[in-house]
C-alpha cells in the first residue's frame, strides 16, 4: 500500500511518527529523495538469516580488515538514505549517516524494494552487494564495475562465495519466510 501525505503531515500523523520514533519502530524506515518509506520489523525468517550472516561474516570480514555491522546502518544522508540489513565497512564509524560501505547485505522480504536501492548504493560507491532470498533459498552477489552492479560468484573483499554461502545458511522453513 502506498500513501502520500501533505508536508507537513497532519498533527495526528506527526504524533504517530513520534510514537514510532520513541518506540524504535522506525528503525528500518528509509528516506528516498525526501520521501519517507515506513518499513515494518523484519519477519522471524529474515532475522534468522540475518543472525546467521552476522556469524558467518565476522571472521572473514575481520581477516580482510573490514568491520561487520549486521543489523542495519543508514547509507546516505538525512534527505536520502537506505537501511540495509548489514554492511561491512573499511573503518569503524560512529554517527548516524554513513556515506558508503565496502559491502551491503540485503535480505529480501515480501514486497521488498531492494533492486530499487541499487542506484543509491552505486552513487555512494558501495563495492559489493549481497542479496539473500530466504523464500528462494538463493544468494546473489553483485560487484560494482563501471558504475553498475554485475553478478559475481565470489567476493573480492572477503573469502566467501555464493555456493559456499548457500550451503552454509541453515535456511528457515519456507512457510515462515
Amino acid at each position: 500500500m502506498r500513501t502520500l501525505l501533505s508536508d507537513p503531515p497532519p498533527a495526528e500523523v506527526q504524533e504517530a511518527l513520534e510514537r514510532r520514533r520513541r518506540s524504535g519502530a522506525d528503525r528500518h524506515d528509509e528516506v528516498w529523495e525526501g520521501v519517507l518509506h515506513m518499513m515494518p520489523t523484519p519477519s522471524g525468517a529474515h532475522m534468522d538469516v540475518q543472525q546467521q550472516l552476522a556469524v558467518l561474516f565476522d571472521a572473514p570480514a575481520r581477516a580482510a580488515g573490514l568491520f561487520p555491522r549486521i543489523g542495519g546502518v543508514n547509507i546516505g544522508d538525512a534527505e536520502d538514505y537506505r537501511v540495509p540489513d548489514g554492511v561491512l565497512q573499511r573503518a569503524r564509524r560512529s554517527g548516524v549517516w554513513h556515506p558508503t560501505a565496502a559491502l551491503v547485505v540485503e535480505i529480501l522480504s515480501p514486497g521488498d524494494q531492494t533492486l530499487d536501492k541499487l542506484p543509491l548504493y552505486a552513487a555512494h560507491h558501495v563495492d559489493e552487494l549481497l542479496i539473500v532470498d530466504p523464500q528462494q533459498r538463493s544468494v546473489d552477489w553483485l560487484a560494482l564495475k563501471a558504475g553498475e552492479y554485475r553478478a559475481v560468484q565470489r567476493s573480492g573483499l572477503i573469502d566467501v562465495g555464493v555456493a559456499e554461502l548457500v550451503d552454509r545458511i541453515d535456511w528457515p522453513p519456507l512457510e515462515d519466510a
